[in-house]
């Protein structure tokens, strides 16, 4: 589970690079729901995985939660449309 939530946190990250662009922060609508679902693969991950094992789902989780905040911030100043 662990290397599930760090790709998807690298492509939501990629996702996210996109949508910063101009005309395109419509993206980040599609955007939160799918760094969510990546967030909640990665704190499963986090809880199911032995100790010395889950620093890739530790990581697809801060991946994951910087998307998504980066996204509402975005979504914030464009008003979901710029």
């Amino acid at each position: 589970m662990g290397l599930i939530s760090l790709l998807w946190g690298i492509v939501a990250m990629l996702w996210m690079i996109v949508a910063l662009i101009p005309l395109l922060g419509w993206g980040n609508w599609f955007l939160i729901p799918f760094a969510a679902i990546g967030a909640i693969i990665a704190a499963l991950g986090v809880l199911l995985t032995a100790p010395g094992q889950r620093g890739r789902a530790k990581a697809g989780l801060v991946l994951n939660g910087l998307v998504i905040v980066v996204g509402i911030v975005r979504l914030g100043i464009g008003g979901g449309v710029i």
